[in-house]
């Protein structure tokens, strides 16, 4: 930010009608603006009924006003906020008040920039923000609270101590070998650094949970056509979301739906019917479905109980990732002997149903938790894809590292291994970013926050 920042504006609240709205101000000509719009100067922090005026001195409405001078503000700067009826007319009347008086209006998460500009919250905190409002489920939103609070950061801090503490020694090594020649002991050096990988294997760990939390577990629906994956689907999610019918080739194009299971965000992906086809669009879809089970977190393959495992099946999970899990779920139990159960075997999880009756689908949210790897711990907190491709550089840079400490030259070697770990792990909480990422993140941000 250049020169002197521009004072900002903006909805604070949903759009539409409702009982109250909140128009927020804040930028340096916030005390210029109040003694206009209210006619008066506010004390510190204090809600005070107030009239809001036009440039006629007309009232545009009556609500609250408070005042938060800079520091001691969510953004660092001085604030106003006025709490009106929340008629949009009314609210779109305050704002082009507030820019007539010398505001602009706000970009998206243009106040959360400003909140991490000024030191008031780190980039994770700000990100938290974000994913506090998107928050699908409520273990999300307890996760994305912790993490606002500063849990996720204080972790990240642990770490980053123990990788600048260990950066130094080897760095002063580097620089004076003859007063510390002891310093740079290859078993001992070893040591730290397998103690800094299961940190971070640890804090990777926390994080991937934290990551399913906000995004949810992507769950592909695969299967040969007229095995009841769309029926399956329906049962799941409790409604009509996909047609089913006798006719192979039903489904063509991915189907999306989302479900909870005991707090765990599950986004259900129904996909065409697997089998060779001269139909060019059934192909597209076939094709598309192969592409939603490699790129699931989850690969959840739907059999006729009455025929097991095939050739058609056998080619479906030869084509999954090995390290995608596997559910493999055996339907129409109901035209069968066969009990609801649930079981393990070197081909992955198997559990057996009825989408037509009920029969089993317990189980099955049963084992699609247990798949997440989601501990429902307490003391989980929120992150994001970016976060953990962050650590993942964090914990490659590290064991590097490690594997440098017996080689030739290996004191510069592991430094420069340490620096980029470094580099890396301060991404995450804006130590180091650029203006793009910056960008990119308080962009997705609502007006207004």
């Amino acid at each position: 930010m250049g020169g002197r920042p521009q004072t900002i504006v903006a909805v604070a609240t949903a759009q539409g009608r409702a009982g109250v709205a909140v128009v927020r101000i804040s930028g340096p000509q916030v005390p210029a603006i109040s003694r206009e719009l209210v006619a008066t100067d506010l004390p510190p922090r204090k809600a005070l009924l107030r009239t809001f005026l036009d440039a006629d001195g007309q009232a545009i409405d009556t609500g609250l006003a408070l005042s938060f001078p800079a520091p001691a503000s969510y953004t660092g700067e001085d604030v106003l906020e006025l709490h009106g009826h929340g008629s949009p007319v009314v609210t779109d009347l305050v704002v082009a008040r507030a820019i007539e008086l010398g505001a602009r209006l706000a970009r998206p998460g243009e106040f959360s920039e400003r909140a991490f500009l000024n030191g008031k919250i780190d980039l994770l905190q700000a990100e938290a923000i974000a994913d506090l409002i998107d928050s699908a489920t409520a273990q999300a939103a307890r996760s994305a609270m912790r993490t606002l609070t500063g849990v996720f950061s204080q972790r990240i801090s642990e770490v980053l101590e123990q990788l600048t503490t260990l950066r130094m020694h080897v760095e002063a090594f580097i620089d004076f070998p003859d007063e510390d020649a002891d310093v740079f002991d290859v078993a001992s050096a070893g040591h730290r650094l397998g103690a800094l990988e299961a940190s971070i294997d640890d804090l990777l760990a926390s994080a991937r949970e934290g990551q399913l939390l906000r995004d949810g577990l992507r769950v592909a629906i695969a299967g040969r056509p007229n095995v009841g994956k769309s029926s399956l689907l329906n049962a799941m999610t409790g409604r009509e979301t996909a047609i089913v019918t006798a006719h192979p080739g039903t489904t063509r194009d991915p189907l999306h739906a989302q479900v909870q299971l005991d707090g765990l965000a599950v986004l259900l992906v129904d996909t065409a019917g697997i089998r060779d086809t001269v139909d060019p669009v059934e192909s597209i879809g076939v094709e598309r479905a192969r592409s939603a089970a490699r790129d699931a977190d989850v690969a959840m393959l739907v059999v006729d109980a009455r025929c097991g495992l095939g050739r058609s099946e056998q080619e479906i999970l030869a084509g999954i990732p090995a390290s995608t899990p596997r559910l493999i779920v055996y339907n129409k139990i109901d035209l069968t002997d066969q009990p609801p159960a649930l079981s393990e075997d070197p081909r992955g999880t198997s559990v057996y149903l009825s989408a037509k009756t009920g029969a089993g689908l317990p189980l099955l949210a049963q084992a699609l938790r247990g798949l997440s790897g989601a501990s429902g711990d307490e003391g989980v907190f929120i992150a994001r894809r970016r976060h953990l491709e962050a650590l993942r550089a964090v914990h490659s840079h590290v064991r590097g590292a490690r594997l440098q400490v017996s080689g030739p030259n290996r004191a510069e070697l592991v430094a420069e291994e340490l620096r980029q770990a470094q580099h890396a792990l301060a991404t995450i909480t804006g130590d180091v970013t650029s203006e793009d990422l910056l960008s990119q993140i308080f962009a997705s941000f609502c007006i207004g926050k």
